[in-house]
C-alpha cells in the first residue's frame, strides 16, 4: 500500500512539474523566495499593530516567532528521520523532470509548506475578529508551496503532510496564545471565541 502511494505521489509530481516552462521559471523563483513576501507581512504587521495595539501585537509577533522556530526545527527532524531524496536528487526521475533548483537536504516533509500553513492557520484565527478577508491569506501557503513542486524540490505528498503538520503546530501555539491573551488581555477574550459578536479592541 505504501509503495503504491509513493508511486502515485511520484507520478503526480512528474505531471505537475512537467507543466512548467522556461518562460515562467523567473516568476516561480520569485515566488519561492521568502524575501519576496515581505511586503505582504509588512502590511499585516502594520494592520495588526493598528488594530490590536502595540502590547497585544507584540504578543502575536512573539507567538509567530515561537511557531516558526518550532515548526522549522521539528520539520528538520522529519527530514533527517525519513531521508527521502528530493525529486532532483532521485536518480530514478532526475533525468525526466525540470529541477530548476537543487538542495542537498531531504524532501519529507516540506518546511515551506509546514511553516507557511502554520503561520496562515495561526494568523487567520487570531486576526479574523479584527481584519476582514483573512481567509484569502491561505492563498499564500498554496502558492508558496506549489513553487516547490514547480522547481523540482518537493513531491505533492511532502506538501500535503507539511500542510497537516503546519496546522497541528499552528493549533498548538494558538492554544498557548489564547491562554496568554486571556491572562494579559482579558477584555479581548470574546474576540477570538465569538468573533461575530465582538468589536475590535485597541490597547494603547
Amino acid at each position: 500500500m505504501l509503495d503504491k502511494l509513493i508511486e502515485f505521489d511520484r507520478d503526480v509530481f512528474i505531471y505537475l512539474n512537467s507543466l512548467g516552462s522556461e518562460f515562467f521559471d523567473p516568476f516561480w523563483l520569485f515566488i519561492t523566495n521568502q524575501v519576496s513576501w515581505i511586503p505582504v507581512f509588512a502590511i499585516i504587521a502594520y494592520l495588526t499593530f493598528k488594530r490590536l495595539g502595540w502590547r497585544h501585537a507584540l504578543l502575536v509577533v512573539s507567538m509567530i516567532a515561537v511557531l516558526i522556530a518550532l515548526t522549522d526545527q521539528t520539520t528538520n527532524l522529519f527530514k533527517n528521520g525519513f531521508q527521502r531524496l528530493r525529486p532532483g536528487n532521485n536518480p530514478e526521475i532526475a533525468g525526466i523532470i525540470r529541477a530548476i533548483q537543487h538542495r542537498q537536504s531531504f524532501s519529507f516533509i516540506s518546511g515551506h509548506a509546514s511553516n507557511s500553513m502554520a503561520a496562515a492557520f495561526f494568523l487567520y484565527h487570531v486576526l479574523k475578529p479584527y481584519l476582514k478577508y483573512m481567509g484569502f491569506f491561505f492563498l499564500w501557503p498554496l502558492i508558496f508551496a506549489y513553487s516547490r513542486i514547480y522547481l523540482g524540490l518537493h513531491y505533492p505528498g511532502d506538501i500535503l503532510i507539511g500542510y497537516a503538520y503546519g496546522i497541528f503546530t499552528g493549533w498548538l501555539i494558538l492554544k498557548l496564545y489564547v491562554y496568554l491573551r486571556n491572562r494579559f488581555f482579558p477584555e479581548e477574550k470574546e474576540n477570538l471565541d465569538h468573533p461575530t459578536n465582538s468589536e475590535p479592541v485597541t490597547n494603547g
